[in-house]
């Protein structure tokens, strides 16, 4: 199904204002007009899953929260793809660390770091490297 709105779906209304009304803004309610302001209708949406390509229902509930919050796009994923990207599964999360085993410039021990050393820069293992931040070396 594209786009759009689901047959059958629920609707939603949003009142900008206090539910507290007298009877004559209770009746402009009915019409859907008080002092000026226009209700907000939310109905509910499916859109498709730009990761997996599933379909999912945006709820007019969710379309609200959106517009509370001041978000101006609307969800690109489903709730399953969300999730594994949150945990870390998803598409562009950053790759693993790559740890490399190499000597220490200050003792020769021999250490792992996190990265990739460059070559004619000095490093250091886990005490020489403590030691020269106490000492305020560079």
């Amino acid at each position: 199904m594209a786009r759009g709105t689901q047959p059958g779906s629920q609707k939603l209304l949003v009142y900008p204002f206090s539910l507290a009304a007298t009877a004559a803004e209770g009746a402009s309610l009915a019409r859907g007009k008080v002092r000026g302001t226009a209700v907000m209708e939310y109905h509910d949406r499916v859109l498709k899953c730009s990761e997996c390509g599933a379909e999912f229902v945006f709820t007019g509930g969710e379309q609200m929260f959106f517009a509370d919050k001041g978000f101006k796009n609307e969800p690109k994923r489903c709730k399953g793809c969300k999730a594994k990207r949150a945990e870390g599964g998803g598409g562009s999360a950053s790759p693993m660390r790559s740890e490399t085993k190499t000597s220490c410039s200050q003792c020769g021990k021999e250490t792992t770091v996190p990265f990739r050393p460059t070559q004619g820069r000095p490093v250091f293992c886990r005490e020489c490297f403590q030691q020269r931040r106490a000492m305020g070396a560079p």
